[in-house]
């Protein structure tokens, strides 16, 4: 099994090679510290799993690197592996394209047993954050209706709804849109007070449920 180590710290991704080359069936085939560099190393080199860290500042972040592959090479699978154990990096994750998603803190047999689970097909999510999902899969099951207040939305605001449930900050919304961070801000602050919403987790919800957003 090919396994390509994504991580911008050059002591984990030592450490995680370290783990995984010492298994018989699996073999690290290249590691990358950022985002883009994790994409070009797919394309050279396609990997069966891609174990994907989140935050790679000040590269493309773990998210976009996530859509970018499985749009362009599905047969690859995705494990995350960060330090974030809440609810909206996982709903993110896995409505990006992430087949499983664990935390850091894992031990060495739990990390390899994931890989081998993404390999074979299946999806794994570390028991401490499937709460989370479960929570998640609940509240939409009970029904949770999507307001019609989106028509209260000026058109800049509806550009930067979709920006915001992609992942992208404030800095980098302001660079596509060619408009200021503080601009940004308001229109941030008035979509979420339009459409009565409280996290970043909620507008990715609304976004996905509204069809805004192609994942």
């Amino acid at each position: 099994m090919k396994v390509l180590v994504v991580d911008d710290h050059a002591v984990v991704r030592s450490g995680l090679s370290f783990v995984i080359n010492s298994q018989e069936d699996m073999t690290v085939v290249a590691d990358a510290a950022d985002g883009l560099e994790a994409y070009l190393e797919t394309e050279r080199h396609t990997p069966d799993v891609v174990l994907m860290d989140l935050s790679m500042p000040p590269g493309e972040n773990g998210l976009v690197t996530t859509k970018r592959i499985k749009e362009n090479f599905p047969a690859t699978k995705v494990l995350i592996l960060t330090m974030h154990d809440d609810e909206e990096y996982l709903f993110r994750a896995l409505q990006l394209g992430a087949a499983g998603y664990i935390l850091k803190n894992a031990k060495d047999d739990e990390l390899l047993d994931a890989i081998r689970a993404l390999e074979q097909g299946e999806t794994y999510i570390y028991p401490k954050v499937t709460t989370a999902l479960v929570r998640q899969f609940l509240q939409q099951n009970n029904g949770e209706k999507v307001s019609d207040s989106y028509i209260q939305l000026s058109n800049r605001e509806q550009e930067v709804l979709p920006l915001i449930a992609l992942g992208y900050g404030n800095k980098e919304i302001a660079n596509k849109l060619c408009i200021s961070v503080k601009t940004v801000e308001t229109h941030k602050a008035n979509i979420m007070n339009k459409l009565d919403l409280t996290t970043r987790a909620e507008i990715v919800k609304y976004a996905i449920k509204k069809n805004l957003i192609d994942l």
